[in-house]
């Protein structure tokens, strides 16, 4: 496997956490600097150079390179390219005001030291600026009022000597709200031209503060992560059927996903963003030899984008690539896996189900299972089916990790249908290849709302064995969410807590009953992992990708049942 160059997530994210800091740490002193007078022996030395309004406006220049600092901080965190060219440049502006406005070379220094530090940090810089949201334009409106709110307090209580009042800290406070409203400066009376000076440029700050939020808020959304061309998919398709090996493959090639190429353009990754999560489903596919380089790319390419990367439902084969690429791992299920070659109804094992066959046989049951093309009038008796199912669930369609009732999808599955002796459809599920895997798996898996005692159980052993008579040795049942996660003594604490979910949220969803229903064909279980970026960044891709399972119906998404 060729070496791949691996992201060191955690030393990076000290050192933006450091400029994080300390960016904010000059906006403050710029906000405090520009209020207060420089030293009476420098100023005496300045006047010989520059006339009053030049320094005066060196105060001025302070103040908004303080407020913008400010705003730049968090975008610097999330490793903004743009919001690095802006830093350094207001940087500049910031030493260049200090040291104008009196020659404070002591705050100079601070702006200085970041300038120096972010140089040669630049590479780290790579995201892509994000278009804002209405959402993010308030946020930055109310910030930019309190800003100027905080300027003009500051300076009205600091700066009792260059007016005929003196305020204390309400009184300030009552002064710059009475600024907002009035075009007198409510009787406010400078005893000094730098005092005149202030009370102007409060209206300096306000505007140019205010002007940017607003702009930020009409700014028009543009929604993030493009969707994927028809040449994309096509590209998509030719890799999975290629190299697809797993329950996953062909629910990849579904249209809410995305792609993501390896730079060799062997390996495809199936990712849907939301927020500042992309989800992946499931490992890359492509080549193993390739498998590093396209997930060390793929970190790459959201970096760029200024997402979060994480996969969801991988594997355990390469656990390590991810844990050398930075990735934490933890256990969410088990898939559960049934040998067709050894599955029987024979024995003490098997007479449950076999009961189950042959009583809903006796009673005319039968299954029958339909190739693609599907029929129109299949497709509305089947449609019939899912919408008494979803009632039933009081809840929305799954998508990601799941298909849904997609007439043009569901058209080109081969379905099994169980037929009432009525001749009605009581139940059906459709079944999907895994591609390189003589293995077949199911997807939708759906009934009326009252059925026959059994059905479901004499659906999948009607599913075993037409595949097994087809030469298929093993059938995927899918993921048992949380099941085998946190049992054993040893287990993270992450995984202790999904334990306590899967024991205790049963009225939301029933975990346990779905596990168990399955562990009646006595299957082989896998473990399944989510892989995500750091503890810091779980919280949004866990919010993505329930944003993307649940095709951003979050409230269907919680509903009891769902």
């Amino acid at each position: 496997m060729s070496a791949t160059p691996k992201p060191n997530l955690p030393q990076r994210a000290i050192g933006l956490w450091i400029v994080t800091v300390w960016i904010a740490a000059v906006g403050i002193t710029n906000l405090l600097s520009a209020v207060t007078p420089g030293v009476s022996e420098r100023m005496e030395w300045l006047r010989a150079i520059f006339p009053f309004e030049v320094s005066a406006g060196g105060n001025l220049f302070a103040a908004l390179s303080g407020f913008f600092l400010l705003s730049l901080a968090t975008n610097l965190l999330r490793r903004k390219r743009l919001a690095w060219w802006l830093a350094v440049f207001l940087l500049g502006i910031s030493l260049s005001s200090h040291l104008i406005k009196g020659l404070d070379y002591e705050e100079g220094l601070l702006s200085l030291g970041l300038f120096v530090l972010l140089l040669p940090m630049r590479h780290q810089f790579t995201a892509q600026s994000d278009r804002p949201s209405i959402a993010q334009g308030v946020r930055v409106l109310i910030g930019a009022l309190l800003f100027t709110l905080a300027y003009g307090t500051a300076g009205f209580f600091l700066l009792d000597q260059e007016f005929s009042t003196r305020f204390n800290f309400w009184q300030a406070i009552g002064q710059t709200l009475a600024m907002f409203f009035t075009l007198d400066q409510a009787g406010l009376e400078p005893t000094t031209r730098f005092g005149r000076f202030f009370a102007t440029s409060i209206y300096l700050v306000g505007a140019s503060t205010l002007s940017y939020a607003l702009w930020m808020l009409w700014r028009p959304v543009i929604l993030r992560g493009i969707p994927a061309t028809d040449e994309e998919r096509q590209r998509a398709k030719a890799i999975v059927q290629r190299y697809g090996r797993s329950s996953l493959a062909h629910l990849t090639l579904l249209s809410d996903k995305s792609y993501y190429f390896s730079p060799s353009g062997e390996s495809v990754i199936a990712y849907v963003p939301k927020g500042r999560g992309a989800v992946a489903l499931g490992d890359p596919i492509g080549p193993e030899t390739d498998v590093t380089p396209a997930i060390a790319g793929f970190v790459r390419f959201c970096h760029r984008n200024d997402w979060h990367p994480a996969f969801y439902q991988t594997h355990p084969d390469y656990l390590d690539q991810y844990h050398r690429l930075g990735f934490k791992s933890v256990k969410i299920g088990e898939e559960a896996i049934v040998d067709l070659q050894r599955f029987t109804l024979q024995g003490k094992a098997g007479r449950n189900l076999r009961n189950a066959v042959n009583r809903l046989t006796k009673l005319g049951h039968q299954v029958d299972f339909h190739t693609p093309p599907l029929t129109d009038r299949l497709l509305k008796e089947l449609r019939s089916v899912s919408d008494e199912w979803l009632k039933m669930r009081q809840g929305s369609e799954k998508r990601f990790s799941l298909g849904w009732f997609d007439e043009v999808y569901l058209r080109e599955c081969e379905v099994a249908v169980v037929q009432t002796p009525t001749g009605q459809i009581s139940a059906f599920a459709n079944v999907i290849p895994e591609y390189q895997l003589n293995e077949i798996t199911i997807d939708l898996m759906r009934r009326r709302l009252t059925v026959e005692h059994g059905t479901m159980e004499f659906l999948f052993i009607s599913l075993f064995q037409h595949f097994k008579e087809q030469g298929y040795d093993r059938f995927n049942l899918g993921l048992s969410a949380l099941a085998g996660v946190g049992e054993d003594p040893f287990s993270p604490k992450l995984e202790k807590a999904l334990h306590y979910l899967y024991e205790h949220l049963t009225r939301f969803y029933n975990f346990r009953g779905l596990h168990e229903f399955k562990e009646k064909f006595h299957p082989r279980w896998e473990p399944r992992y989510f892989i995500y970026p750091g503890v810091a960044a779980l919280p949004e891709v866990v919010v993505a990708l329930i944003r993307a399972d649940s095709g951003d119906r979050l409230l269907d998404y919680f509903r009891p049942g769902a």
